[in-house]
């Protein structure tokens, strides 16, 4: 066996080996078929419809007759219908029952997440509002607030007088936080839950050092649970702030948006399927697409600044997760320039700027 050293030539990569192990085209194959039928569906039910949408907020139209090419004016009456800011201003109502929410979600999941008495009946007596379909939770709260009704007689029995109870559907200065109450109980269940498997998660022995350094329990939660659990507290404020700004079941079911409870969601269904202004409405869930993305901007904002000190590990994995793939990527790059390369029937060694030809 013997060596011939000769200058590397600049036509074939050093990177690349020649002998490559063949594709797996079966795999391969599978993998495609797995795939078409989950993308096609995505393509034709989310994306499709949404380009749709797009091209339909430029054009004056009906669902019946030719479309009338408009170009902005639809996004221009947005921002200039009465109607349509005060159901964005609405959405504060909304924004405040859900910041609420996250509170005393935080609050009873982090009480439910260590040793309780009925703690398991607990924890399924808040889910279980989650359960129930929206349209009937509707039904169920429309009754509860009727003059003279549940919520009424309830109150009367601790001695309050009807005739000095509000109309908690129709007084403008309160119905709109009846509805708010009626999301609050529906979804503070699915908060809750979020929040009990995230803080069960964290490593019981942070708490036995905690408690030998003589912190105490809500030292423990601010220092110990709040940056551990800060994944999931950012994932439901994003929940919460979406949900606040696209409110439909309640006042849709409730009041049918009557006496200044319409949200931008319920408006919205009755520009475009009562006045079949199908132009304005896809203008307006472009706008509301955009509200909520700049709001989960902010909210990523005011997170990052909060917890810039803080680490739930999610960062540093991801950092070593990168730094494991680079260092993978130069030792294939190292042993491709060493692999055996086939070249005109001869065996071929890369090693370093030479080759070598094996007999």
């Amino acid at each position: 066996m013997t060596a011939i050293n000769t200058p590397i030539r600049t036509e074939v990569p050093q990177e690349i080996p020649f002998n490559r192990t063949p594709r797996n085209w079966k795999k391969i194959g599978v993998i495609i078929a797995f795939s078409v039928i989950p993308v096609g569906l995505l393509v034709l039910f989310t994306y499709y419809p949404f380009i749709e949408m797009v091209k339909y907020s430029f054009y004056n139209m009906k669902y019946i007759g030719t479309p009338k090419w408009v170009g902005l004016n639809n996004y221009v009456a947005v921002f200039h219908r009465d109607d349509t800011l005060a159901a964005l201003k609405l959405s504060l109502y909304y924004a405040a029952g859900s910041i609420l929410q996250v509170l005393l979600a935080l609050y009873l999941a982090t009480v439910l997440s260590f040793k309780v008495v009925a703690g398991n009946f607990f924890k399924g007596a808040l889910f279980f509002p989650y359960l129930i379909n929206g349209i009937a939770v509707g039904f169920i709260f429309k009754f509860f607030f009727t003059r003279g009704y549940i919520f009424d007689s309830v109150l009367q029995w601790f001695g309050f007088n009807l005739n000095n109870l509000p109309y908690w559907l129709r007084d403008q200065a309160i119905n709109n936080w009846s509805l708010v109450g009626t999301s609050l109980w529906r979804y503070l269940g699915q908060t809750v839950v979020l929040f009990i498997g995230a803080i069960m998660s964290i490593d019981s022995s942070l708490y036995e050092a905690a408690e030998i350094d003589g912190a105490n329990k809500f030292q423990q939660f601010i220092h110990i649970i709040l940056p551990s659990i800060k994944t999931i507290l950012v994932l439901n404020v994003l929940l919460s702030i979406t949900g606040s700004l696209s409110a439909f079941e309640a006042p849709f079911v409730i009041t049918g948006g009557a006496n200044g409870t319409a949200t931008y969601f319920v408006l919205m269904d009755t520009i475009a399927h009562t006045n079949q202004k199908v132009g304005l409405a896809s203008a307006m869930a472009i706008v509301l697409l955009g509200l909520i993305l700049i709001a989960a901007l902010i909210q990523k904002i005011i997170f990052k600044f909060a917890f810039r000190n803080s680490d739930d590990g999610v960062e540093d994995a991801t950092k070593k997760l990168k730094k494991q793939r680079k260092m993978q990527r130069q030792r294939n790059r190292v042993n491709a320039r060493s692999a055996n390369l086939f070249r005109n029937g001869k065996r071929v060694h890369m090693a370093g700027a030479t080759e070598k030809v094996v007999k």
